[in-house]
């Protein structure tokens, strides 16, 4: 199916591996020119090279803090114009919420509600004005079926879906969709981290607590960076402009309800 998106751009962020980078390379593989954005220089430009070989087009790595104002104005200014934009920032770290300070919460707030808030705000109306805009936000399954030791993350993915569930029904009338992606359990350094986390928790090895954690799962499998990008893909498809406000979960089986 050609998703009718060639010769586009999008910004990707957090872009250099796991999730965002399957985001960005499904995107280039369906002719989409791709503005990459991560902190690390070496791994975003090994992953920029890699993506341009594969698939040929324009691929342009901007190592920032994408949580900064200055490193979303230098991400915003590397992209000819921003067709489709791509929210996506590492999850704050697990741990009981008893331990978590205001300064934490600021934190986890900043990098995983305000920061796609802001993005969203300086690209929509240039969306609008074109006729055509796609945004996808990579939050976490724990905004459908929240995670005990997740309390950061809980409370500020679920805070930018409320935001998304008010405006993108706003913009749909403009063909500008908002939609949010809902990751389950995926092989990642996100995954790793909260299974190191839940070993300890629980007193067992990491490789113990990583054997439960696929067991946990019907689809007896982590999933791949490369089928999460597929999912975000197909959401900034031509083809998807009635889809918006959604929360699409991606989790192998993992929720047990029926809405």
């Amino acid at each position: 199916m050609d998703f009718g998106i060639a010769g586009k751009w999008a910004l990707v962020c957090g872009a250099s591996k796991g999730l965002g980078y399957g985001c960005a390379r499904a995107l280039a593989g369906e002719g989409v020119n791709v503005v990459i954005n991560a902190r690390s220089e070496q791994s975003l430009r090994e992953a920029a090279a890699r993506i341009a070989d594969e698939t040929g087009v324009q691929v342009v790595p901007v190592a920032i803090d994408i949580t900064t104002e200055a490193g979303r104005a230098a991400a915003l200014a590397a992209c000819p114009q921003v067709d489709i934009l791509v929210n996506n920032a590492g999850g704050p770290p697990p741990g009981d919420f008893r331990n978590f300070t205001r300064d934490d919460w600021i934190r986890a707030v900043d990098a995983n509600m305000l920061t796609p808030i802001e993005l969203i705000k300086a690209t929509v109306d240039g969306m609008i004005e074109r006729k055509f805009g796609r945004i996808v936000n990579i939050t976490s399954s724990a905004v459908k079926a929240p995670i005990d030791i997740l309390g950061l993350s809980n409370g500020a993915r679920s805070g930018l879906t409320g935001f998304v569930a008010g405006i993108s029904r706003k913009t749909v009338v403009h063909n500008v969709t908002i939609n949010n992606l809902l990751p389950g359990m995926f092989d990642t350094d996100r995954l790793k981290g909260t299974i190191e986390a839940a070993a300890k928790q629980q007193g067992v090895s990491i490789e113990e607590a990583r054997k439960r954690r696929v067991a946990s799962v019907p689809a007896g499998r982590l999933g791949t960076s490369e089928e999460f990008g597929q999912a975000c893909a197909y959401l900034c498809s031509a083809q998807a402009s009635y889809v918006t406000g959604q929360n699409f979960l991606i989790d192998g089986g993992v929720y047990p309800g029926t809405f």
